[in-house]
C-alpha cells in the first residue's frame, strides 16, 4: 500500500519575518492535560484552475504557508520546560515539517475506496522523541495526485492546539493564498484568572466534571493498541431533523427539542452499545465539547479550550434514543462557565499530577461542530470536496467525532466519523436506527 503514496522530499518552512528575540509562550492547564494525544486533519481539493506543471501548486502553497507562519509564533517554536518542570513554547523560528508527496491515480478513485489506514498516509506524524527542543509539534504534507486533485494533512500535537485551533490554522493559511491576507484575528492570551467569589470559605465547586478528570488522572494508561477502522457516515438536514425528532421525549415542546450533537450522540452512544453486545443499560460514554464561547473567549483565542464530562444513565430502555439524548444533554447544561472555572481552578491546584488521556477507557463522543474545515478555500475559490479528523490515539471503546458537512447539504447537516476496532464497524452499519436514517457512508468497509 506504501506504493501508492511516493514522498517526494521532506523540509522545513520557517516564517519570512523573524519572531521577536526571547519571546516565549506558557502553556495552560488544558493544554498540558492533553500532551499523550495529537490531531491529524487532511482536506481533498479538486484540481485547481488550469492543468498545472507537477509540483507547482505545492509550491505556491508551501510560499503563502511561510507568509502564514509569521502570525502564528507558537506553532515554529519548539517546546521546553520552564523552571517548574512544565512544558512551554520557545519562539525561536524553527519552523514546521512540510512533506511533498504525489499519489497514483485521481483523488475520485482515492476517495472510492478510502479507508483509515490509507487516508493516515496522506498526514505525516511523528511522535515527539528525547530531544523535544528539535521536533517540530506541527506536520503539513501536501500530495498531488498524478489525474488530478490535492490533499492536505495537517497534524500536531494536541498539547498546543485542539481541533479548533488545528482549523484556525488551515483557514488562515488558505485566507493568505486566496486573498493575500488573513481574515480572522488570532489571539494568543492564557485562561480566564481565578475568580474573587470563589475565596470564599464556604464556596462549593461543582464536583462532576472534577471528579471525571479526578478519575482519568488516577487510571493507569492502558497503550494497547488493538486495530481500529474508521468509518464516516454523512447525515443530510432532513435526516439530523428526523434524528431529532427521535431523540425527542414524549410529549415535549420543540424548546426542550435536542440540538444535532446531543440527537447524533445519543444515536451512536445506543447503536454502539448494541454492537458491543450490552444487553441492558449502555456503555460508559464520555463527550468533549469546545468551551469557548462558555468561557466568554474570543473565537480566535489560540490554546486548548477543549473540556470532557462523564455521561451517567441510571436506567434504560432498549433502543431509547431519546433517553441518551437527555442525559447527554443534562450533561451539556451542566458545563458552564461555573462548572469549568471550577475545573480549570482545580486543575491549576493540582497542576503536579502527570497528564491523563481522556480516551483511555470510555467511548468518546466529541462535538466538533464549530470545527468547519469547508471553510478553507485555497485557490481560485475552490472549496474542500471532503474532509477528515482524527484525534490520536484511539484506546478505550472507540470514538465519534461529529463535525460540519459540506454547507449545500444544509444548516443541520452533520460528519460522524467512528473509530472502532474491525470487528465492530460493519455490525455499526446495519444496526437498525442507522440504516432507519440512510446516512451516505464515506469511507470504504471492504476492508473490515
Amino acid at each position: 500500500m506504501a506504493e501508492i503514496i511516493t514522498i517526494i522530499c521532506k523540509r522545513t518552512v520557517v516564517s519570512t519575518k523573524p519572531v521577536q528575540a526571547g519571546k516565549s509562550y506558557p502553556l495552560s492547564v488544558l493544554d498540558r492535560h492533553m500532551e499523550h494525544n495529537h490531531l491529524r486533519m487532511v482536506l481533498y481539493y479538486p484540481s485547481m484552475g488550469a492543468p498545472t506543471k507537477p509540483g507547482e501548486i505545492t509550491g505556491r502553497l508551501r510560499e503563502s504557508l511561510a507568509v502564514t507562519l509569521t502570525h502564528f509564533p507558537i506553532v515554529t517554536g519548539r517546546l521546553q520546560k520552564n523552571d517548574n518542570d512544565q512544558w512551554m513554547i520557545k519562539c525561536n523560528d524553527a519552523g514546521v515539517r512540510m512533506l511533498e508527496a504525489k499519489a497514483k491515480g485521481s483523488l475520485e478513485e482515492w476517495l472510492r475506496n478510502v479507508d483509515r489506514d490509507k487516508e493516515l498516509m496522506l498526514v505525516y506524524w511523528e511522535e515527539m522523541y528525547h530531544k523535544p527542543y528539535f521536533w517540530s509539534t506541527f506536520y503539513v504534507q501536501i500530495t498531488e495526485f498524478e489525474d488530478g486533485g490535492l490533499a492536505i494533512g495537517l497534524s500536531c500535537t494536541h498539547l498546543l492546539a485542539d481541533p479548533t485551533c488545528a482549523t484556525m490554522f488551515i483557514k488562515a493559511w488558505a485566507d493568505t493564498s486566496f486573498l493575500g491576507k488573513m481574515m480572522s484575528p488570532l489571539f494568543f492570551y492564557q485562561l480566564p484568572p481565578r475568580r474573587p467569589g470563589n475565596t470564599r470559605p464556604n464556596y462549593e465547586p461543582y464536583n462532576s466534571l472534577i471528579n471525571h478528570y479526578k478519575a482519568s488522572i488516577n487510571k493507569s494508561i492502558d497503550l494497547v493498541d488493538k486495530k481500529h477502522t474508521t468509518v464516516s457516515f454523512s447525515f443530510s438536514d432532513d435526516m439530523v431533523r428526523a434524528c431529532m425528532e427521535m431523540a425527542q421525549p414524549n410529549g415535549a415542546n420543540d424548546k426542550l427539542s435536542p440540538s444535532p450533537f446531543e440527537a447524533l450522540a445519543g444515536l451512536f452512544w445506543v447503536c454502539i452499545s448494541k454492537v458491543k453486545g450490552v444487553r441492558n443499560g449502555l456503555i460508559d460514554m464520555s463527550i468533549s465539547l469546545d468551551a469557548r464561547k462558555v468561557l466568554g473567549l474570543d473565537k480566535g483565542f489560540f490554546g486548548n479550550s477543549t473540556v470532557y464530562n462523564k455521561v451517567h444513565l441510571e436506567s434504560f430502555q432498549e433502543n431509547s434514543l431519546s433517553q441518551a439524548a437527555t442525559s447527554i444533554g443534562e450533561v451539556v447544561a451542566k458545563m458552564d462557565n461555573k462548572g469549568i472555572m471550577d475545573l480549570i481552578e482545580w486543575l491549576r491546584c493540582n497542576d503536579d499530577q502527570s497528564p491523563s488521556l481522556m480516551n483511555n477507557c470510555d467511548l468518546i463522543c466529541a462535538s466538533l461542530e464549530v470545527v468547519d474545515l469547508f471553510l478553507a478555500i485555497f485557490e481560485d475559490g475552490i472549496a474542500p470536496i471532503h474532509v477528515s479528523c482524527y484525534i490520536e490515539p484511539v484506546l478505550g471503546l472507540g470514538k465519534v467525532l461529529i463535525l460540519p458537512a459540506k454547507p449545500r447539504d444544509g444548516q443541520l447537516s452533520r460528519v460522524v466519523m467512528v473509530t472502532l476496532p474491525r470487528d465492530e464497524v460493519t455490525k455499526l452499519c446495519q444496526t437498525d436506527l442507522i440504516l432507519q436514517l440512510s446516512p451516505t457512508i464515506l469511507m470504504d468497509l471492504n476492508k473490515t
